[in-house]
């Protein structure tokens, strides 16, 4: 009679959602300490602004937001950009927030190398990418890839997502997403 307990079905369920807003509220949270590292009033910064906002929008606690700029100044943390190539020579920009750059970089190069991807010199990737006003990076061109390609792309994107220091990773592969 194991899993008739409602209860039980309920408490696995909240379990769940509750690992995912963790871990989008940390990732969040994480970018407006950085953003407020230069500037903590949101008035005359407004990258921390529109980091506020985001994390608004994801129903993070005004108390949790406040914490975190308060700990832009307490705790040292580090934004990394960190460039490799993927399968077919795709590129990849991947954004990290991090406390400890080496253990970040470390724990990269091994998601990378495990998913036959190669960590780049800085510079080598970043001129396939343009900037936008929010700071994502935008591909001047998109690479067109095999279809075995784009499995091992999505597998080494979902992987490098998985690591709580990663915040964004952006490519200029043509990935085609079948519903």
């Amino acid at each position: 009679m194991s899993g008739h307990n409602k209860w039980s079905q309920i408490k696995r369920k909240k379990e769940v959602t509750d690992q995912r807003k963790a871990k989008i509220f940390t990732k969040l949270l994480a970018a407006v300490s950085i953003a407020a590292k230069t500037e903590p009033n949101p008035d005359f910064n407004p990258r921390l602004r529109a980091t506020i906002d985001k994390a608004r929008e994801a129903s993070v606690p005004q108390e949790n937001i406040e914490r975190a700029i308060k700990r832009a100044k307490e705790n040292p943390t580090d934004e990394l950009i960190i460039e490799s190539y993927g399968p077919d020579g795709t590129a990849f920009v991947i954004k990290a927030i991090t406390d400890s750059r080496n253990r970040t970089i470390a724990e990269v190069k091994k998601i990378l190398s495990d998913n036959n991807a190669k960590f780049a010199e800085q510079g080598s990737v970043l001129w396939c990418f343009d900037i936008d006003d929010e700071g994502n990076y935008e591909p001047k061109f998109n690479q067109s890839i095999s279809p075995d390609s784009q499995e091992k792309i999505l597998a080494l994107m979902e992987a490098l997502d998985e690591n709580n220091d990663v915040t964004d990773v952006f490519t200029n592969a043509e990935l085609t997403i079948e519903e």
